[in-house]
């Protein structure tokens, strides 16, 4: 093997190395930008940062709901402090009555019913809040629920559960779609009439 061949060998294999090199230092630079990035120590890294859980959350009897409407002082009870059970649920459970009665006919049926209804929840007040503030947009989805139910559902216990469970699903849709959280437990019959 003669010299010029030994060269055209070394001039080849430095090539390799030298175009290798850039690509290397080019990757391994963008990697430790990510990683800065990624870390936080330039450009926020909000990306990696887990997202806060600002969902509401469940209250325990006993704790403050920091999110608690203010309640009305009864006449009588004036500043008597609620005080829960020691058993049952472990959980503060809260009320919201919607304000007007719910009429509708039945599906496939002459039948019509009106029915005052009520949902709870065992998470804190915002629950509440989002229940009054998007109550329209509820109330036109528990009817087309309720309008959607046979007669015959209404005529049983059974029937009637079912009913309960598919508003508290509506409900909880509609705040889902809204606020991004339902939070509805169930939902209640104050009264009920089918004529």
């Amino acid at each position: 093997m003669s010299d010029h061949e030994g060269k055209k060998k070394k001039k080849g294999g430095g090539g390799m190395v030298k175009m290798a090199l850039p690509v290397l230092l080019l990757a391994g630079g963008g990697g430790g930008m990510y990683g800065l990035v990624a870390a936080g120590v330039i450009g926020g890294g909000s990306h990696e940062k887990e997202k806060e859980d600002n969902n509401p959350k469940l209250v325990r009897k006993g704790e403050e709901d920091p999110f608690a409407p203010k309640q009305e002082a009864a006449k009588e009870g004036e500043g008597v402090p609620e005080v829960d059970g020691d058993g049952g649920s472990a959980y503060k459970t809260s009320y919201f009555t919607f304000s007007e009665e719910f009429t509708s006919n039945l599906r496939n049926s002459d039948a019509l019913v009106q029915m005052s209804l009520a949902c709870s929840t065992r998470r804190d007040g915002r629950v509440l809040m989002w229940l009054k503030k998007h109550e329209l947009a509820v109330r036109s989805a528990m009817l087309n629920v309720i309008a959607d139910t046979p007669e015959e559902d209404i005529g049983s216990v059974q029937g009637k559960e079912r009913l309960q469970k598919r508003l508290t699903a509506a409900i909880n849709q509609v705040l889902t779609k809204e606020e991004g959280f339902g939070g509805v437990d169930e939902v209640y019959f104050k009264s009920f009439l089918m004529q």
